[in-house]
């Protein structure tokens, strides 16, 4: 049954369209409130944003979208938009996300790939860019929701003042580790659902609207520390030595020592899973998606695996360790598929 939204979306497509013949069909929507549909009209495909105003902000997605494209990194075109109804005809990227394509015979094209329009993304001028800084306080808030929605709501754990302590003090030293990192134009959600296989310019690159500036390795540890799809630390390490390899081709002098920028890497992942762990948490509790449960176990397999590394990450694991909480999780997640 069509929705008042969708109505008001076909009433202002027959406007901007100047004709109604036109096919509008649901494409997908996300972990926002935002949803996308697929119009057709001569042959031709569009995909339409249904983004509700009262609920969603545009604006980023529209300087952001241009800045791209302007950039020559593929982004959705925006052909019509109406700020204040909340719609968008864009370009059509298709339906085929690079998580429908990666194989162990397809990664390192596609990787190479996502690769060069990273490149492109940290040659933008950030100095010039009114983008928010992803700065200490963005960090700390971030990973604060593994305590508050993980931990404390999805588990009902409990930590105690010392493990709080030992808690903030392994997140204050993954912050500081971000923050120490050359800082670039960082999309922030550059994984396998949001880069789309394109024939021209691969890939197609969305939900780009939460960009900042901010630590080179974060959208690296998004796309081969992705949550969706998991990679031998051997291959993830070769893809981190052919991302430096270029650089340095492209002319800039290194930024860190190997080593060093392993480190980066491993300890941004922990802060971005940190973070997702309490998202998925949240989309399950308070607004009802339950369909992020499956993806914990690989993001917190990635936390763990990375603080057994690291002695300065130890407290951490120790938590995870001693609350069980790969086991309570695997509990939790049962009584839901019940």
């Amino acid at each position: 049954m069509m929705d008042e939204r969708q109505q008001l979306l076909l009433e202002w497509l027959k406007g901007v369209l100047g004709t109604d013949a036109f096919s509008c069909e649901p494409a997908s929507s996300d972990a926002s409130f935002r949803r996308y549909f697929r119009v057709i009209l001569n042959e031709q495909s569009f995909v339409v944003m249904d983004a509700p105003p009262e609920k969603e902000d545009c604006t980023s997605f529209i300087s952001i979208a241009k800045l791209l494209v302007e950039n020559g990194i593929h982004a959705p075109e925006i052909f019509h938009l109406s700020e204040e109804k909340g719609f968008m005809v864009l370009s059509d990227l298709g339906s085929i996300s690079y998580l429908d394509q990666l194989t162990d015979a397809t990664a390192n094209g596609l990787y190479f790939d996502a690769v060069q329009a990273l490149h492109k993304m940290h040659r933008l001028p950030v100095g010039e860019l009114s983008l928010p800084q992803y700065d200490l306080s963005l960090l700390q808030q971030e990973m604060g929701l593994f305590k508050e929605w993980f931990v404390e709501k999805l588990l009902a754990i409990d930590l105690s003042p010392i493990e709080e302590e030992k808690l903030a003090g392994v997140q204050m030293a993954l912050a500081q580790s971000a923050l120490s990192q050359t800082q670039v134009f960082v999309h922030r959600d550059y994984h396998s659902r949001n880069l789309m296989v394109t024939e021209v310019n691969n890939p197609g690159v969305i939900d780009f609207q939460d960009a900042v500036v901010g630590p080179m390795t974060y959208d690296l540890v998004s796309l081969f520390r992705d949550c969706y799809i998991s990679w031998s630390d051997e291959k993830v390490y070769a893809w981190l030595d052919g991302f430096l390899q270029q650089r340095q081709t492209d002319g800039y002098t290194c930024d860190v020592g190997k080593e060093r920028f392993y480190q980066w890497f491993d300890w941004m992942g922990v802060q971005r899973h940190l973070k997702v762990l309490g998202i998925f948490s949240r989309l399950l509790l308070r607004d009802g998606k339950a369909g992020y449960l499956k993806d914990i176990p690989l993001t917190l397999a990635y936390v763990v695996g990375v603080c057994r590394r690291y002695d300065e990450l130890k407290p951490l694991l120790e938590i995870i360790e001693g609350h069980q909480i790969e086991k309570k999780f695997a509990q939790r997640q049962q009584e839901y598929l019940a």
